[in-house]
């Protein structure tokens, strides 16, 4: 989804609830039956491999700044390591349209795929951010991938969108790490954004509602399958 096409500065409406999730209907496109969870590792061999097998040494040498990048964030505050993995990828990934680089009209790739092509839409920058910061050792309850409305400059009129929050605690107001915007803010600052629905590697959630409503492997079929592609690639 296009850049062009979301909100560039936040509008003056009154700020969205970030509990207050909203529809959820979206759900329903993505039902599949799915595995169970697992926690990001990195198998440094296995991700080379794959890399220099799919996009040769321009995408080995990407793939080396990503590892290098998590070795000098290991130990860092928080407050770093979230400025730092947001700018990452915001600069080493290209925006372009899933149809444009997969031809496929919604494709979400793992990081090996986002970092070899160095391009990726808005699900792609998320996904890359969400295993890096996992990676890290940022536990997944506190990281939720959101889908969101986005409104067009200061009309009323919406494009679907996905960001990274991070949650200090579940009920907490997120920050939101988003390739559309230079840096980090709280929610309550993006007020062109309506959150729909949230999920990481083990819950969804929607409705206005603290808990977790599903399991988001079987609901979110390019969710699962994104996840099987990483473990084939080297990450688990």
């Amino acid at each position: 989804m296009s850049p062009d096409a979301v909100l560039s500065r936040p509008s003056r409406r009154r700020p969205p609830s970030w509990l207050a999730w909203g529809s959820a209907s979206l759900l329903g496109a993505f039902l599949v039956l799915a595995p169970a969870p697992v926690d990001a590792t990195l198998d440094h061999a296995r991700m080379h491999a794959a890399m220099s097998a799919e996009y040769g040494s321009q995408g080995v040498r990407a793939l080396d700044e990503w590892l290098n990048l998590i070795d000098r964030l290991r130990g860092a505050d928080l407050r770093t390591q979230l400025r730092d993995v947001n700018d990452f990828f915001n600069r080493k990934m290209q925006w372009l349209e899933d149809r444009t680089i997969w031809r496929q009209s919604d494709y979400w790739a793992t990081p090996i795929e986002s970092l070899g092509r160095g391009a990726g839409d808005c699900e792609d920058y998320s996904i890359a951010k969400y295993v890096t910061l996992k990676e890290l050792g940022i536990p997944i309850s506190k990281l939720r991938m959101i889908y969101v409305r986005a409104r067009l400059g200061r009309s009323q009129i919406t494009q679907a969108h996905m960001v990274l929050g991070y949650y200090e605690t579940p009920g907490a107001e997120p920050l939101i790490l988003d390739n559309i915007a230079a840096g980090i803010s709280r929610a309550s600052l993006r007020t062109d954004l309506d959150p729909l629905f949230s999920f990481n590697s083990s819950g969804l959630w929607a409705g206005g509602t603290t808990q977790s409503r599903a399991d988001p492997l079987a609901r979110l079929s390019r969710w699962r399958n994104a996840l099987d592609r990483m473990r084939q690639q080297g990450i688990q």
